[in-house]
């Protein structure tokens, strides 16, 4: 029945490579089934056979799709079904989009879709590897006309060794994640997240990638050279000759003096009669064909901008080509926020706010990867307003996701742990002005967010881009490229990191590939630069961060206490902890693994709360001073409870300073009383005394009440203490 069925097999990174074809969607253009080890992602790719009409782009669309089944669970949506792609899985599109598309022919207007359907997953087998090598596969073996085949791999480090597709548990100790895709000659794609790397590490990983990448390529042109498709003719969109010069001949004078400048809106207005005056000219000669002219005058801008650069070394705003915009950063912009921080480059402006949470804030994830929630959350928003354009808000895009996951992972790395800070943080950048590397300045503003909100991080983190220019042999690089730039360049090369090392990496590409030369130099150029911005623009706006957190932010501790102690905490039917919160007007949040959260407004009730806890799950101390509450009053003295379940006598004896005729002369009961721990008997009973707190802490003289009985010679009868253990 399946006559085209093929099975190919390797290994990859050890571990069995499997690739099916010609059994399933054989309506497709081209599709494969790849397992890797237990995991299984199939790859259609399909093209539409007229180009789409009135669009200046290539229309290509990459869907990478996580099946919940794939992990054995049922969506957790009312609907039980999957929805809305999940943020990882919106960023695995981008990762797989990026590397492809550069490698399809400029003037191609067809619509070409990519579908990877995620369908069972092995967490040692990373289904964003199998779908980049499938994608590989099924655009080189049909007949969609693509430049590939290309390959990408996962690159750890632990130990100093670099490890390919490191496993689950591999990926958890790796002081990197790094994704390197290459064709057989360069470096097309670099997404990487990593724990402050030296620079000469983080290119010895993506040299390493490159390798692995080869043999996987090789297998690829092997099953393309036995059952690849002849490529489809298309109608190219590429402007006559003719017409290239006509519009060239008659603007380039007046491009290259409205390109001269480094204001963007005063670019924009300059070429917008430059533009008007062309089409009133050649719209009666070439009819219907007013994409192609627009295209015509892209590329004479785009001829005057590389002309600069590689013949007069002269970028557009006059900067030298290591020469950064003018940089400016401000801290505590917004009163009733946690934390704010705005960062300015040149014509570029984002504005972060850093909100803290609640630990049980943290946002949980609903999909087939292993992580199930963080705390440290980034978005990020970028309006139409903030490139001058008039558009309605749709919430965020594609871009918008990525942009917002690259600062995350920038800051990660230098976050504090649970431990030290018991908060969920949710950092907002919003774009105010885009004129290119909005995605780092996000970066630079979330330093200082968090450093204003008082988060003690490890380290700041800036971030840089480096853009280049390519021609035949020659190539330049240059930093931190505006607007303009990337436009009619050939690379964004987005590097953050600390002074120690390199915490996030993103390649967009507009070209084949790179030269290993090409990446060293980005990384050597960014490393400057942002070591540049960290000392003079971001620790001068705000040299630390703050020691205290803000009025308007929740006080927050935490204290780990034993497994078995978490049912005396909570109490029966959850009376205790109702009961603590209550009365110190907090929240407390008791984890599985006895990590207990406690939050408020006010820092002495968190700290009064805490002590509580503290004292139910460790016996109190003698010595030690507590608040507690008068629960009974006897004739012989009052017994104070100083937290659920431990409950002492406070003899006549040892009411207060002066001597006692009654003891409902001195408290009450529900009266809130400061006591001291004197002893604990044999039978655990607790002894206290509001005479000793008053004296060490007021600092009193006592009178001689000698003629009062003794506290431990007066007779009196202790309550017995009940069972204090309960269901949780």
């Amino acid at each position: 029945m399946f006559e085209n069925y093929k099975v190919y097999r390797t290994e990859f990174a050890g571990r069995p490579f499997v690739v099916e074809t010609g059994k399933m969607a054989q309506l497709t253009n081209g599709e494969c089934l790849v397992r890797y080890g237990d995991t299984v992602v199939h790859v259609a790719v399909t093209a539409s056979d007229k180009p789409r009409d009135g669009v200046d782009f290539f229309p290509l669309s990459v869907d990478y799709e996580e099946k919940m089944y794939s992990v054995g669970k049922i969506p957790g949506s009312y609907m039980k079904r999957e929805g809305r792609p999940s943020e990882k899985a919106i960023l695995t599109s981008r990762e797989i989009d990026r590397p492809i598309r550069p490698l399809f022919p400029k003037d191609m207007r067809n619509d070409v879709s990519v579908v990877c359907t995620v369908m069972s997953v092995d967490n040692d087998c990373m289904p964003e590897i199998a779908a980049m090598a499938g994608t590989s596969i099924a655009l080189s073996i049909s007949d969609i006309p693509w430049n590939g085949p290309i390959s990408g791999v996962s690159i750890g480090y632990i130990d100093g060794e670099y490890v390919i597709n490191p496993t689950s548990e591999q990926r958890k100790k790796s002081e990197m994640a790094v994704t390197v895709v290459s064709s057989d000659s360069r470096i097309v794609m670099i997404e990487a997240g990593a724990n402050e790397i030296p620079d000469d590490v983080m290119y010895c990983g993506i040299m390493a990638g490159h390798k692995a990448n080869k043999a996987i390529i090789d297998f690829i042109n092997g099953i393309k050279a036995e059952i690849g498709k002849e490529k489809f003719e298309y109608q190219s969109s590429e402007p006559s000759e003719e017409m290239l010069k006509a519009v060239k001949d008659m603007a380039i004078d007046d491009v290259r003096a409205a390109m001269d400048t480094d204001d963007k809106k005063v670019r924009d207005a300059r070429l917008l009669p430059i533009y008007e005056n062309v089409h009133a000219k050649l719209d009666p000669v070439y009819p219907d064909q007013g994409a192609k002219i627009d295209e015509c005058l892209y590329r004479t801008q785009k001829f005057v901008v590389r002309r600069w650069l590689l013949d007069e070394q002269k970028r557009v705003d006059g900067r030298k080509m290591d020469e950064i915009r003018p940089l400016a950063a401000e801290v505590g912009l917004l009163p009733r926020v946690h934390g704010s921080g705005m960062f300015t480059r040149g014509q570029t402006q984002v504005l972060t706010v850093a909100t803290l949470g609640l630990m049980s804030e943290e946002q949980k994830l609903d999909g087939i990867d292993e992580q199930e929630s963080k705390r440290y959350i980034h978005q990020y928003n970028m309006p139409s307003y903030s490139v001058g354009e008039t558009r309605p808000s749709r919430g965020p895009g594609r871009r918008e996701i990525g942009h917002g996951a690259l600062a995350e992972r920038a800051l990660l790395p230098v976050i504090p742990p649970e431990e030290e800070f018991p908060y969920t943080m949710r950092l907002v950048s919003e774009v105010l002005s885009s004129n290119g590397s909005t995605s780092q300045a996000s970066i630079c503003g979330s330093t200082l967010a968090l450093m204003d909100a008082g988060v003690p991080i490890k380290a700041p983190v800036a971030g840089i881009s480096c853009g280049l220019i390519t021609e035949g042999e020659r190539w330049m690089t240059m930093v931190d490229i505006q607007g303009v730039e990337d436009f009619f360049g050939d690379m964004d090369f987005k590097v953050a990191g600390t002074h120690k090392g390199i915490t996030a990496i993103q390649m967009d590409l507009k070209i084949k590939g790179l030269l290993p030369e090409m990446v060293k130099e980005a990384l050597y150029k960014t490393h400057k630069a942002r070591d540049y911005i960290i000392d003079e623009i971001l620790l001068k706006a705000i040299a630390q961060p703050r020691k205290e957190l803000s009025q308007y932010a929740p006080k927050m501790m935490s204290i780990k206490i034993p497994v078995e102690k978490i049912r005396d905490v909570i109490g029966a039917g959850g009376k205790v902890i109702q009961k603590i919160c209550a009365e110190c007007d907090v929240k407390i949040d008791v984890e599985e693994d006895g990590n207990v959260y406690i939050s408020g407004t006010d820092k002495e009730k968190c700290e009064k709360a805490y002590e509580i806890v503290n004292t139910i799950v460790n016996d109190p101390v003698p010595g030690t001073i507590y608040c507690g509450k008068v629960t009974r009053i006897m004739d012989f003295g009052a017994f104070v409870e100083i937290a659920p379940g431990k409950e002492g006598l406070v003899h006549i004896s040892q009411l207060d300073v002066k001597r006692v005729e009654k003891v409902t002369d001195v408290v009450s009961v529900g009266d809130q009383v400061t006591v001291k721990v004197l002893n604990i008997d044999e039978k655990g009973r607790l002894n206290l005394s509001r005479r000793a707190a008053r004296i060490e802490l007021e600092g009193l003289t006592p009178e001689n009440n000698t003629e009062q009985q003794p506290y431990n010679r007066r007779p009196h009868r202790f309550p017995q203490h009940g069972d204090h253990s309960h269901r949780m």
